[in-house]
């Protein structure tokens, strides 16, 4: 299993997270991040051997991309074409992960995951590890996430929710859970099972950055 983390956002992580983890989702400057962060960001993912993601959000700063955004999947496709392109004229881009709002709308609706699958130019998706879906899909990597509870159904549950974001002890055994049975303990104490070839930690989020040495061992061990 792979390790991925947000990055490029402005939480200043970047240099103590790359070491340790696979792929780098940088952001492309609409709802964090800038062009000379996306530059040291991409030439330290170069600098470790981490493979380099394109994360795009709905362009809202001030909610961070964390807020849904009444946009047409044509409107949405050209958005994140247009973002993408942003990392991509700076160099190789290997795959695409959405952000916040924009991951969880494309979750829920075929028409924009279909719509931001047709602005990714060939490039691997990353998306969420639902419940039953299959490890090789094409043009899809599944991720599952360390420090996030989940409901029942498989998604996140949201960050509104007190609970939502894991302390230090729920992060490790979500993550030996993850690795070890391919399951979660979701937020109401059933046992769900999440097929992931990723596993991210969020970069804006000083508990699992803190933990991404110790994260790693344990994906180096399974």
């Amino acid at each position: 299993m792979k390790l991925n983390c947000d990055l490029g956002e402005g939480a200043g992580h970047e240099a103590t997270v790359m070491p340790f983890i696979d792929q780098a989702n940088i952001a492309c400057g609409a709802h964090a991040g800038d062009l000379d962060l996306i530059r040291k960001t991409m030439a330290l993912a170069h600098q470790h051997g981490v493979s380099i993601g394109a994360h795009p959000g709905y362009p809202d700063r001030e909610h961070f991309g964390r807020v849904s955004m009444n946009l047409s999947p044509e409107e949405i496709s050209k958005m994140v074409a247009g973002q993408v392109g942003v990392l991509a004229q700076m160099g190789d881009v290997d795959y695409v992960k959405p952000h916040g709002a924009l991951y969880h709308d494309m979750m829920r609706d075929e028409k924009l995951l279909s719509a931001i699958q047709s602005a990714v130019e060939g490039r691997m998706l990353m998306v969420q590890a639902l419940p039953g879906e299959g490890k090789k899909a094409p043009g899809l990597i599944f991720e599952a996430f360390a420090d996030r509870r989940y409901t029942d159904s498989g998604e996140l549950l949201s960050r509104n929710e007190e609970g939502s974001i894991l302390n230090e002890d729920e992060t490790l055994q979500q993550v030996r859970l993850l690795v070890e049975k391919g399951i979660v303990r979701t937020v109401s104490g059933q046992w769900l099972e999440l097929q992931a070839q990723s596993l991210c930690v969020h970069g804006d989020n000083p508990v699992g950055v803190g933990l991404l040495p110790l994260i790693r061992g344990i994906l180096d061990n399974e």
